[in-house]
């Protein structure tokens, strides 16, 4: 079997390409934010032998539901803006074993190190979001600056702050009609964020840290960003437009919301409109 270069794979090239633009939005200041994605085996042979592991590490809690699944996940303390220069030593190939209760490292991390602190938090969530979409492979965690912004002024009622940010953009609706999940703040690395976050992917594909950030889960890391990049422009509008001295004068009504949702044919989440 031929192993070429890992650097060159697509699901690598795809990593640096949204860490970097994630910086450049200044949502990954420092070493903030983490991303997990789901390979396929057949993505990773050409690059890896995925039965070779370097060491195995035990979970923080048994996921057997993601028992031999491969993923593409950021180090702990790495920089986003970094990425790009040297993925193999900010990013990790890990994969669970078949008991669910430790990941083998397989490439990555050359520098030693551990995956985000996060891992609990996406884990859990690609367990629960795969119950509900079968083609579910991203969760992406950044530090949005209005949607940061947006939870110290705004009601943390998610059906509220929903509703709000359909109100701001009319894709808003169209693209995540589930809403939002709202997790009050908590302490960041933790297991009990990562069991309420998951939580709230039982019936949406964000959720955001009040205080601290949002998670998106997409189908691809296209799709994760552009989730939660429709959120945060959102937040932007509903931020300027509350700041100004007249206030909110006019926005998007409920009546409204209702006839874009019947003509896109989605179904908003119940009690929110």
């Amino acid at each position: 079997m031929i192993i070429y270069n890992i650097n060159e794979a697509p699901f690598i090239k795809e990593m640096c390409d949204v860490t970097l633009k994630l910086w450049e939005k200044g949502w990954a200041e420092r070493n903030g934010g983490n991303i997990s994605y789901i390979l396929k085996e057949e993505e990773v042979t050409p690059y890896l032998d995925t039965h070779q592991a370097i060491d195995e590490t035990e979970l923080p809690m048994p996921l057997p539901e993601l028992a031999g699944k491969i993923f593409l996940v950021s180090g702990s303390g790495k920089y986003f803006r970094n990425v790009i220069k040297n993925p193999a030593d900010a990013l990790v190939i890990l994969k669970i074993s078949q008991d669910g209760k430790y990941y083998q490292r397989l490439w990555g991390l050359a520098n030693g190190g551990n995956p985000t602190s996060e891992l609990a938090s996406h884990l859990k969530c690609h367990a629960i979001r795969l119950k509900h979409d079968p083609d579910h492979r991203v969760i992406l965690h950044t530090h949005a600056t209005a949607t940061i912004a947006m939870t110290f002024v705004h009601d943390l009622d998610e059906k509220k702050f929903s509703k709000t940010l359909w109100q701001q953009i009319t894709e808003c609706l169209v693209v995540f009609p589930e809403g939002v999940g709202i997790v009050p703040w908590m302490v960041a690395g933790t297991i009990d964020l990562g069991l309420a976050s998951a939580a709230k992917m039982e019936y949406c594909r964000i959720v955001i840290w009040a205080h601290h950030g949002i998670m998106g889960a997409g189908s691809n890391l296209d799709d994760a960003l552009g989730l939660v990049e429709t959120v945060d422009k959102a937040a932007d509008i509903y931020l300027r437009s509350s700041a100004a001295i007249t206030g909110i004068k006019q926005s998007i009504t409920s009546d409204e919301l209702r006839a874009l949702a019947k003509t896109f044919n989605v179904t908003p989440r119940e009690g929110i409109l």
